[in-house]
């Protein structure tokens, strides 16, 4: 039977697509739905997720692909469906009523609003039938019908008590930010660290980066080595559980289990940006080549299978696939598993024995949590044993146990290219290209990978050709099927201008300097609040009954986070007192909540911290592109000083950009032709060092076995 298409055809959205076939007659989000919600006097029915969310696969599947359920909602509501990837804004107000109404919130999110947006009750799955004592959807259909029909003056008062409720949590400044707020939020993860597996509090376990960012930061002002080892026994952890994919790189979302064993399998590209310049840290302050190796892996994974043919980066894959074992059928993570039965097919016997032995490869399967018997016979790859260990139990060479892995690793990845992939979310969003884009261009440097720092330059061009008007100097957000839409948020503008800063520490291109500012400029004027401090999340939206600010640093930072570290670093890179005295001004404005509660913005700490220093800026006299420059340039990316800056004197266009800023920048110069390395603090210079030993002794802290 042919299905007849809704409203959500003609969008861009993966996710939405995903429903226009659903028989709800869905509205993208937009006046015309509330206008006719208005019009009918009806309540609306507002559906949040996003395309490779699981549980909102099957919630559409149980509930808005079923026809009485369907007949419900066109019956009794204007149904509005948002992909919250694209609108972050509508997420965050009516994540903000969900856990204010349920003390908790996720996805899928389903929320009933009058026809002016304000929201009167709110859920998150919902079956479709009654089970365990909660009703299912049609039940709660006919409970807000009924509600609206004949207790609409009580739906009113609990909706106006949440709006009020949703205005009290976005954070008023009380004041200056007190003393102690970093030393509690370290004694509050001292006191959550799991010692034994990695990571901080039970399960599940999610990758948190910004509190790796905290720790490696307090590590480097103080050296109190009990910061730095909480965060390298969790990147160690990590690495080894079944959240890392051993085979093809990258990081899946979380673990359910406090292990980091079975991980809930989608991959999103700001979680493969962040934990990427975790793992770059871990390098550069221990030298060890397992982090590099990780971040070799996590580059290159993204650079393969999540690289839009235009350079830009897609946004994330499904943790649903087909199962492999039972063609036609769908499941959690399928595209992932193992049967011992197949790796002993495919690698032979004694290289199957060596690789089932390190990756903990068990013939019943290896899930430590599988309540739904998701995983029974099936086997998620973690590191069980090392090398060592495993030349030990076979009485091998560990040479010879590391070749036979990595031909394993190989035989077995091209083994599951031939699967079917899970679904590729293939939209741009502005935001986490810019994580990604800072990210590989740390990558390439550090590990000395060009095409690493190409993807990066790439994606920029990328950017700036399909998702920036340079007669406005706006952004937008998501480019998808050869059309870009929908207006630039704060993230979108905070996040590009952090990762173009550091891919102008790379590329030391002044075009690129000069697009941040011109990008940082644009964002004070659309979303400075000029009242409270601060910068509102969202561009104004007359049926989004509220901007807000997040005050939490979540999965992803709080824009205000990123935004605050842009202004203090473009401030010192400027010279200008005027940004610099706005990042503190930001600061302020989430003053109660980090007084409160500093381990909610762990990455505005970070700001907070790099506020008490002096800038520090490491300059290059020489010739772009000669070998000794790119030495000197190498010896400054391979140590970690979040606070420092790189910039490159090359008697040329960036050293005149860069010397309308920052006049000392003019005075530095080669000694003896060759580059010239000066180390300086507050705009005043060390004396110049020519040599790799001179320049490595000026930079301090010690490396890998010195630590």
């Amino acid at each position: 039977m042919d299905r007849k298409a809704n409203r959500l055809i003609g969008e861009k959205s993966p996710y939405l697509l995903q429903h226009a076939y659903n028989p709800v007659d869905w509205y993208p989000w937009g006046e015309e739905a509330f206008a006719r919600a208005k019009k009918e006097d009806k309540p609306i029915f507002l559906s949040i997720g996003y395309s490779t969310c699981h549980w909102c696969h099957v919630m559409a599947r149980e509930s808005f692909e079923n026809p009485e359920i369907a007949a419900l909602l066109n019956k009794w509501f204007i149904s509005i469906k948002v992909d919250r990837e694209e609108r972050p804004d509508i997420d965050q107000m009516y994540m903000s009523a969900t856990q204010a109404l349920n003390g908790s919130g996720g996805w899928p999110m389903s929320v009933f609003l009058f026809p002016d947006g304000k929201p009167f009750y709110a859920a998150t799955y919902i079956p479709p039938t009654g089970m365990y004592g909660r009703p299912g959807f049609p039940e709660i259909l006919e409970a807000v019908h009924t509600a609206w029909q004949g207790r609409r003056d009580e739906l009113q008062q609990t909706a106006d008590k949440l709006i009020h409720a949703i205005k009290g949590g976005d954070r008023k400044p009380t004041g200056r930010i007190e003393a102690d707020v970093s030393r509690r939020a370290l004694a509050s993860l001292t006191e959550s660290v799991d010692t034994k597996y990695g990571g901080f509090g039970s399960a599940p376990k999610f990758p948190r980066p910004v509190t790796l960012n905290f720790l490696f930061q307090s590590y480097h002002m103080d050296g109190n080595k009990h910061y730095l080892d909480m965060a390298l026994k969790t990147l160690q952890a990590m690495a080894k559980g079944g959240i890392y994919d051993h085979l093809g790189g990258g990081f899946h979302r979380y673990s359910v289990d406090e292990q980091w064993r079975v991980p809930h399998f989608e991959k999103m590209l700001y979680d493969q940006a962040q934990l990427l310049n975790s793992y770059l840290d871990a390098f550069q302050i221990t030298a060890d080549k397992q982090y590099a190796a990780v971040a070799h892996e996590i580059a290159e994974y993204v650079l393969r299978d999540m690289r839009d043919p235009g350079g830009g980066f897609y946004s994330a894959e499904d943790a649903d696939s087909e199962d492999p074992y039972a063609p036609g059928s769908h499941s959690e993570g399928a595209y992932y598993l193992w049967t011992e039965e197949e790796i002993v097919k495919t690698l032979g016997a004694k290289a199957a024995n060596i690789f089932n032995f390190c990756y903990g490869v068990e013939f019943n399967g290896n899930a430590l949590n599988d309540p739904r018997e998701e995983f029974s016979g099936r086997n998620i790859l973690y590191l069980a044993h090392s090398a060592e260990q495993a030349a030990q139990h076979f009485s091998m060479a560990v040479d010879a146990v590391e070749d036979s892995l990595a031909q394993s690793r190989s035989i077995l990845f091209a083994k599951r290219e031939q699967r079917v992939r899970p679904h590729l979310d293939d939209k741009i969003i502005t935001a986490w290209n810019g994580l990604m884009i800072g990210a590989l261009a740390r990558a390439g440097s550090i590990l000395q990978e060009q095409d690493m720092i190409d993807g990066a330059r790439a994606a920029a061009r990328f950017i700036r050709t399909e998702l920036y008007d340079d007669s406005t100097g706006s952004l937008q957000r998501r480019y998808r099927d050869g059309e870009a839409g929908l207006s630039g948020q704060l993230d979108d503008y905070g996040f590009l201008v952090a990762g173009l800063l550091e891919l102008y520490q790379v590329e030391q291109n002044s075009e690129l300097l000069t697009w941040a500012l011109e990008m940082t400029e644009t964002s004070i004027r659309l979303f400075w609040d000029t009242q409270a401090g601060g910068f509102f999340d969202s561009l104004a939206d007359d049926n989004v009954p509220l901007r807000l600010k997040s005050d939490y640093d979540g999965a992803l930072p709080a824009p205000n986070s990123i935004v605050a570290m842009n202004l203090l670093r473009l401030g010192w890179l400027t010279a200008n007192e005027k940004w610099q005295l706005k990042a503190r001004q930001t600061l302020d404005a989430f003053s109660s909540q980090i007084n409160t509660y500093p381990p909610a913005l762990f990455q505005m700490l970070c700001v907070l911290d790099r506020l008490q220093e002096k800038p520090e800026q490491l300059v290059i006299a020489g010739k772009r592109g000669k070998a000794d420059t790119r030495v000197m340039l190498a010896v400054a990316n391979s140590f970690f000083n979040p606070a420092r800056i790189v910039l490159l004197a090359d008697g040329a266009e960036n050293q005149k950009f860069l010397g309308r800023k920052l006049p000392f920048i003019r005075t530095v110069a080669m000694q003896d032709g060759v580059a010239t390395a000066y180390v300086c603090r507050d705009y005043t210079c060390r004396l110049p060092v020519i040599s790799v030993e001179a320049l490595e002794e000026q930079l301090g802290r010690k490396r890998g076995k010195d630590l």
